[in-house]
């Protein structure tokens, strides 16, 4: 039996975190490590002590048939990237890795285009954190340099 690359053994956890999920569209779990030591975890889901959207029973982005990546001032959830980041102290974080996977809230379905969004982006650059990896598959991944989203300054996609 092949040993797991530590990539995808990161990312594994980040799956295991993303089924706390409370969204109804899509479930995101992440993980900040650093020095092969998770420093924190995040999934989405409402401010602690507010209800979740799960809890209520609707989405206003569905409501509102708002297509994905777009009015995210709507959403009742933090983002897991902001939780993960949120928890953990910035001299964690400086030279860290984001690992970040997403499925699909309804089919399960793992999410091949998973990245930050662009707010997102935006905390996990003053957070000091060097590099983001996505999982796309099973077994396949995106890294992502953080010093691309700065260089390219959200021409990117304002959107993801």
């Amino acid at each position: 039996m092949a040993r797991r690359d530590k990539e995808n053994y990161y990312l594994d956890i980040a799956e295991t975190v993303l089924e706390r999920s409370t969204c109804m569209r899509r479930k995101y779990g992440a993980i900040i490590v650093l020095n092969d030591e998770i420093v924190s975890t995040g999934y989405n889901g409402a401010p602690r002590g507010r209800k979740n959207c799960m809890d209520l029973g609707v989405c206003t982005r569905d409501k509102l048939n708002i297509p994905s990546g777009e009015r995210y001032e709507l959403c009742r959830s933090v983002h897991a990237e902001a939780n993960a980041i949120i928890s953990a102290s910035r001299r964690a974080m400086i030279g860290a890795t984001l690992y970040l996977s997403g499925r699909n809230s309804k089919t399960n379905d793992l999410l091949a285009d998973t990245t930050s969004c662009s707010m997102c982006r935006r905390l996990i650059i003053n957070a000091g954190i060097t590099k983001v990896v996505c999982r796309v598959s099973a077994d396949e991944y995106t890294v992502i340099p953080v010093r691309d989203w700065i260089f390219g300054d959200e021409s990117l996609s304002m959107k993801g």
